[in-house]
């Protein structure tokens, strides 16, 4: 715990469900991420549109997938296409406002590593891979990122580099002639992060209660930037306790083959 009633893997995930809207098409990521959009489709944004890379399109799952291929995602979808559609049509097509990805290891231009950690050949760790976070990474209007702080996960340089996010900084992407934003946003179990406007170097904006810049800083294993307007991220509510709380537990329920319904 933080000294608050809530743990940093609360504040992330209520934190990272802020940053949508009622309005957005969101491609989500397993995990974190889609811990924090289900928080978000069920406190303030009850009409976001969930695509997962299975092909199920504004899914509205009453617990977390363990995977794209989990059978709660197409029993609550509104539809499911091909995976050829959701690619070529939806997110090639421009329709993904926003890209919601985890990380294994990212860098300070917001480049992401879901592939090894380690040498290629014989890695420490064998990773799932990129799956279609490549392409989402490239063809969704604007990405976010969430994921724990760990000096194993902010690295120097990306063990494997998987998916594109802003290269070498600056105006890499317009150059490599992807036309999208890219990672505008980092949420993480200490901080919120945005890219610099110009360098496009990840930049603290906002510390969660109780975070200090020093701990920021020991978790990363690069000169971290902070904003001069370094704001702290509000604390959760108790609505976005009780809703996060509810679906985590409903989930384990559901996992361990006990299903709690919801009222």
């Amino acid at each position: 715990m933080t000294g608050h009633d809530f743990t940093p893997d609360e504040m992330m995930a209520i934190a990272a469900s802020r940053a949508l809207s009622n309005t957005d098409v969101c491609f989500v990521g397993i995990g974190p991420p889609s811990a924090a959009c289900n928080i978000a489709r069920l406190t303030h944004a009850p009409d976001i549109t969930l695509i997962y890379e299975s092909g199920t399109i504004g899914t509205a799952p009453d617990v977390l997938p363990l995977s794209i291929g989990d059978g709660e995602l197409c029993d609550t979808a509104l539809t499911t296409v091909s995976v050829t559609e959701m690619f070529r049509y939806w997110l090639q097509g421009g329709k993904i406002t926003v890209g919601f990805l985890g990380a294994a290891q990212i860098d300070r231009f917001a480049n992401i590593n879901t592939t090894v950690v380690g040498d290629y050949e014989n890695p420490t760790v064998r990773l799932p891979g990129g799956g279609g976070a490549p392409e989402i990474a490239s063809s969704s209007q604007e990405i976010y990122i969430t994921m724990k702080q760990s000096k194993r996960g902010f690295v120097e340089k990306l063990d494997f580099f998987t998916s594109f996010g802003h290269g070498e900084g600056g105006d890499h992407r317009e150059r490599m002639g992807i036309a999208t934003k890219g990672p505008t946003l980092l949420i993480t179990d200490l901080a919120i992060w945005k890219p610099d406007p110009v360098t496009k170097e990840l930049t603290v904006v906002s510390l969660h209660p109780g975070t200090t810049k020093e701990r920021v800083q020991q978790t990363v294993s690069w000169a971290v930037r902070f904003s001069d307007d370094l704001q702290e991220t509000p604390a959760p509510t108790e609505e976005e306790l009780s809703v996060l709380r509810a679906l985590k537990a409903r989930t384990a329920a559901a996992h361990a083959g006990n299903r709690v319904e919801t009222a």
